[in-house]
């Protein structure tokens, strides 16, 4: 091969050679635009499902703050001011029944979600109210259904407690400081409304105050 073809043969791989360099970097660079731009889609997208979320956490917070505020349809109060709130070793006279509050026992019966099976002390159960407690109670009128929903629905729900009350007017009825509430069925959707707005509520004498460690037995 002659010089003057040989330099062209040269000149020909290194034409090719730089023709595969700029493909190269052609490609390098559709790479670097396409990760960049999926990268802010995908920082856009979790950006959009942040802000999502916490408008959702706040709508939720608003309207479980409505709901607190909500009267409960068909229950009774009291002014939670005007029950006494002294503790004493003597029976109780209330004027309610379950009571809702008052002079009590210095022992709290213990409100974890806790699950009676056996009537308690008033004056143990009327302390664990002022601890913000919901009792939630029952006569003999009661559905052996009902007491297991009842039951399964204390037992999941801290500063809950719940037992039989024979003598009480209502099938079930729910007693937070200050407030009562009966119903016929474990179904009724205030049953919700009312744990929802009274458990710890704003009605609460002592928020924060124990509900574990208490009695366990009358």
């Amino acid at each position: 091969m002659s010089k003057t073809s040989k330099r062209a043969a040269a000149a020909s791989r290194k034409a090719r050679i730089e023709e595969l360099r700029r493909a190269e970097r052609a490609r390098e660079r559709r790479n670097r635009v396409i990760t960049v731009s999926v990268s802010a889609v995908i920082v856009a997208g979790l950006v959009g499902f942040g802000a999502y979320a916490l408008n959702s956490a706040d709508e939720k917070d608003e309207q479980q703050a409505a709901a607190a505020k909500k009267p409960v349809r068909g229950e009774k109060t009291w002014d939670a001011k005007k029950l006494g709130r002294n503790h004493v070793q003597k029976a109780v006279d209330y004027p309610m029944n379950p009571p809702v509050g008052g002079d009590h026992n210095q022992a709290w019966m213990t409100c974890d979600g806790t699950v009676y099976t056996k009537p308690i002390a008033n004056e143990n159960a009327v302390h664990s109210l002022e601890h913000g407690a919901v009792w939630v109670t029952y006569n003999d009128k009661v559905t052996d259904a009902d007491v297991k929903k009842l039951s399964d629905k204390v037992s999941k729900t801290p500063y809950t407690l719940m037992s039989p009350v024979d003598d009480q007017p209502g099938t079930i009825m729910l007693s937070a400081w200050g407030s009562q509430l009966s119903v016929d069925k474990a179904s009724d959707p205030r049953v919700e409304q009312f744990l929802t707005k009274y458990v710890q509520g704003s009605q609460t004498p002592e928020p924060g105050a124990a509900c574990s460690n208490g009695l366990t037995a009358s």
